[in-house]
């Protein structure tokens, strides 16, 4: 599990076994007639968008369909990346939540790193790439490709631990998703991919009763995710004003030097 190779089709890694795909690389590339000049490097988000052949995007999703490849988008990580100029992620409420280390150098490094080698297109192009990716999820959905939430790694694109988690699951209700199916990509659809669904994802008896307690309903409308009233968790419940603490002493531990 993990990324397709860039120099592998994700047909290819899938008949060869690979459990899961991340970051929807792989798709774009096998969706393009230019796959052959993608996969040796020649790669940018305006190419895959002009060259994007709906039959051959058909082709590749029933054959994941078929081998039940799993996919990890990282919707918040691709959004992050590819409009990355938009937002000054230092400034963000939750970035007092992170380590010193990561804004003072990490995020810094990453983010020379996006601007100067991987955002080659103009702003407009790469905003419509990040809808054509919304778009694509939902047709690989459909197609019967199943599908987990992720965020990846917390310093490249400045992805908040714990918080960005919650932006995924609206990533994937924007992407056509319902809301439950948006959940099941971080309860049910793990444990399953695990292997574990006779003890994990869903609220039964004889499970282990790890739960978020919220205050409103998330199928009325994601964001209620954030709502939290409080946790259990390894048997041991949490209030809201637990976890207030327990989210000032992260605070603390991430101002140290």
């Amino acid at each position: 599990m993990g990324h397709v190779p860039d120099a592998v089709r994700a047909s290819e890694a899938s008949n060869a076994g690979q459990k899961s795909f991340e970051h929807l690389i792989g798709i774009f590339e096998g969706a393009s007639p230019l796959e052959d000049e993608f996969i040796k490097g020649s790669k940018s988000e305006s190419k895959f968008l002009s060259t994007y052949d709906p039959e051959r995007a058909a082709k590749l999703f029933a054959l994941l369909a078929k081998n039940q490849t799993w996919q990890c988008p990282t919707l918040v990580w691709e959004r992050g990346g590819n409009l990355i100029e938009l937002s000054d992620f230092a400034k963000d409420p939750r970035a007092k939540y992170v380590p010193s280390y990561w804004k003072d150098v990490t995020w810094k490094r990453f983010t020379e790193q996006i601007e100067h080698e991987f955002n080659t297109d103009d702003l407009a192009t790469r905003r419509r790439f990040v809808q054509k990716e919304l778009e694509v999820v939902n047709d690989m959905h459909h197609a019967g490709i199943p599908f987990l939430a992720g965020t990846d790694t917390p310093p490249g694109v400045y992805i908040f631990p714990g918080f960005s988690l919650h932006e995924e699951l609206q990533r994937f209700v924007a992407a056509g998703f319902t809301p439950v199916e948006a959940l099941q990509t971080a309860t049910l659809n793990p444990a399953k991919f695990l292997g574990m669904e006779d003890r994990l994802g869903t609220i039964e008896k004889g499970k282990f009763a790890d739960l978020v307690l919220l205050d409103a309903n998330p199928l009325d409308e994601i964001r209620n995710t954030q709502k939290i009233a409080g946790v259990i968790a390894n048997g041991r419940y949490f209030s809201r004003a637990d976890l207030d603490k327990l989210l000032a002493e992260v605070e603390k531990q991430a101002a140290a030097k």
